[in-house]
């Protein structure tokens, strides 16, 4: 009975976009034929911005502009060509009800495109136009993420069952809004940034002493990584921490779980997971557990840039000053350091003592 639910809701929704895509190009087709040239105008969505008093609408549902295509400029008439091919690609993919990537609709027309940047641009602006998400439009990322530890769920027909073995890894599945079923005794989610991080864990066998949900990206989260997250902490209720490296680089990784991303900003409130912590590593951390000189590298002229561009994100000062104020420390001691520089003490320090210690003390901000 669910499966047919979810089938019959999804139909529904592909019948919905498939009547906006048509009722789009015909409005096109009426301008051109009464020798008009089509305007087009495009919301425009930003998840941060860098006002000093913060009065913004920034990571909100309202635009905060919108750009103007037409055929009178020479760059527009590209761009709309390419927005009206990737449209035509999307409503075969809806009708026939089958998938694709962003890499398979480059291929479809790479001298048209030329590159993929392109495409995802052009994807974005059709996501916005047709008020929906891109797995709406049955255009799909590859994967990359990662999974273990207390939860069990069904994705379509499979089971993923990481209960029997929590300590295993499973890819988190492409088709999130296929989940159902979830079931978890944990009692929180940890986000790691690296894989290589991911993997100690589950080589020191972590969650079997730690009742938890451990989940990577990879390094920057693809879409089925952070809607899958979001999913988890609306479906489970239970705290979700992030540890990632202490670098601008790592800093910005922990605000696109939390706030999302620029280019995704139009979706946001599906993509960014407010109730996240940050767990580590505190730059401040580099004292409170001893990490010798040799394991601090300086930061780069590139990394005190973005550090400072990101200092003046609106959110930072609104809603997490704490984190700004760590991130100001890391510029200051003008020094950053991976997480694997804590297991200088111990190889198995992080999964035995940083980690445990910090979330029973509830270290984290």
């Amino acid at each position: 009975m669910e499966r047919k639910r979810m089938k019959s809701e999804s139909q529904s929704e592909n019948a919905i976009l498939l009547t906006k895509i048509k009722e789009f190009t015909r409005s096109l087709l009426v301008n051109l034929i009464n020798g008009n040239s089509p305007i087009i105008l495009i919301d425009r969505f930003r998840n941060h911005c860098t006002l000093p008093d913060s009065n913004c609408f920034c990571g909100s549902d309202l635009p905060f502009g919108k750009e103007v295509l037409t055929l009178c400029k020479e760059t527009h008439v590209h761009r709309l060509d390419v927005m009206l091919r990737v449209l035509l690609i999307v409503q075969k993919l809806l009708q026939e009800n089958k998938h694709s990537s962003k890499r398979d609709i480059y291929y479809m027309h790479p001298s048209v495109f030329l590159d993929q940047s392109v495409v995802d641009r052009a994807i974005n602006d059709i996501c916005v136009l047709m008020q929906c998400s891109r797995h709406n439009l049955n255009v799909v990322s590859a994967g990359n993420g990662l999974v273990m530890g207390w939860i069990r769920f069904v994705e379509g027909k499979k089971i993923f069952d990481c209960i029997s073995s929590p300590n295993t890894s499973h890819p988190i599945p492409v088709y999130v809004e296929d989940i159902k079923d979830i079931i978890s005794v944990a009692h929180y989610i940890l986000v790691v940034e690296k894989e290589s991080v991911f993997q100690r864990l589950a080589n020191d066998q972590f969650c079997n002493a730690n009742c938890c949900i451990v989940i990577s990206g990879r390094g920057y989260p693809d879409i089925p990584t952070r809607r899958f997250l979001r999913l988890l902490v609306d479906s489970l209720h239970i705290p979700a921490y992030c540890l990632v490296d202490c670098d601008p680089y790592g800093f910005d990784i922990l605000t696109t779980y939390r706030f999302g991303s620029m280019q995704m900003a139009y979706d946001t409130k599906h993509l960014r997971v407010p109730e996240i912590h940050w767990l580590g590593a505190f730059p401040s951390d580099s004292e409170r557990y001893f990490v010798p000189k040799q394991c601090l590298l300086p930061l780069t002229a590139e990394d005190k840039r973005k550090i400072e561009a990101m200092l003046h994100r609106c959110y930072l000062q609104r809603e997490v000053p704490q984190w700004r104020l760590e991130l100001k420390m890391m510029l200051q001691k003008g020094v950053k350091f991976e997480i694997e520089a804590l297991s200088v003490h111990t190889l198995s320090f992080l999964t035995e003592s940083y980690i445990p210690s910090k979330i029973h003390c509830k270290v984290k901000i």
